[in-house]
């Protein structure tokens, strides 16, 4: 992590170019990943306009840059140069079609993620009927609300139990219905037990659980500093004892032929494979990749065995 940026006289930054340009160096120097992407987004921002509408701005040559403006972005762009994550300082974390207001006590939605939303849509689209479709673990309600815009009659439920990510879920549920004003169903609750009036006729479940592996702290300053921690660690020592819990709910809740689409960690493709194969409850499991060709999720078809109540998997109850 860098050290804090000198302070900046306003009159060094008293144009939207010269800040953008101070910024980019600035975010640069403290190992940002994308400095200049950044330093535009943070302006925009500090100027209360969207990107495009900061770019014609420029482009026409607008009256958008006064010193409070500058000063506000200038303590923007110390914050992210000590890599406060983007998404905290501007409210808002893009995922699919998608403008979610994400901060501090919830996972940002990730872009890996949107190939997982991307199964569960493609599925939906193709049953004959309207589909019911669950998100288990919902976090920002990334992949729930998704599932509701893009899939034409889909019913939506989702299940978020840390207080503040149903918080942050219920925020974007409200401000996200579809075409018709129907809104995702969002239950606080144990992912593990909720919504059993639904057992057994679900289309589609689909999760993205807290997974990481004991000792793999991730790289980036961003998710291991300020991601809530009970949205990545999955505990146990591969990782995956959070994901047993959701791979048994989803058993539980899916009609025959249903599917499960459960996101993993790269290290985690074959381990994530054998917990759904040993359930007994599925078609043998596959690995999907990611757009970055990583193995990013386990999708697995339920086959016809009754659930019995009280299954457990590696002794989690469920």
């Amino acid at each position: 992590m860098s050290a804090v940026p000198p302070a900046v006289a306003p009159t060094e930054i008293d144009t939207p170019r010269t800040a953008i340009t101070w910024a980019t160096s600035v975010l640069q120097a403290a190992g940002v990943p994308t400095p200049a992407v950044d330093a535009a987004l943070l302006a925009a921002h500090s100027a209360g306009l969207s990107r495009s509408e900061f770019e014609k701005a420029l482009l026409l040559g607008s009256d958008i840059w006064a010193a409070e403006v500058s000063n506000q972005f200038a303590d923007l762009v110390r914050q992210r140069a000590e890599r406060v994550p983007l998404q905290h300082l501007t409210g808002m974390g893009a995922f699919r079609y998608l403008e979610l207001a994400v901060g501090p006590g919830v996972f940002i939605p990730r872009p890996e993620t949107e190939v997982v939303a991307q199964q569960g849509i493609d599925f939906a689209l193709e049953l004959p009927q309207p589909a019911l479709l669950v998100d288990l673990c919902t976090g920002s309600g990334a992949i729930a609300i998704s599932l509701l815009t893009e899939v034409p009659g889909a019913q939506v439920y989702a299940v978020e139990l840390d207080r503040a990510a149903h918080a942050w879920a219920a925020k974007n549920v409200a401000a996200n219905p579809n075409a018709h004003g129907q809104v995702v169903q969002l239950v606080r609750g144990d992912a593990r037990t909720a919504l059993p009036q639904l057992n057994g006729t679900v289309d589609a479940v689909i999760s993205n659980p807290p997974y990481v592996p004991p000792g793999h702290i991730p790289r980036e300053v961003e998710v291991s500093v300020h991601d809530p921690q009970v949205a990545l660690y999955g505990l146990g020592d591969d990782g995956l004892e959070v994901p047993r819990g959701i791979t048994l709910a989803a058993a539980r809740l899916l009609r025959p032929g249903g599917l499960y689409v459960m996101e993993h960690a790269e290290v985690q493709a074959l381990g994530a494979r054998e917990m759904v194969d040993a359930t007994g409850y599925f078609e043998p499991a596959r690995t999907i990749l990611d757009l970055t060709g990583r193995d990013r999720m386990v999708v697995a078809r339920r086959n016809t065995r009754p659930f019995e109540a009280g299954s457990v998997l590696e002794g989690q109850p469920l």
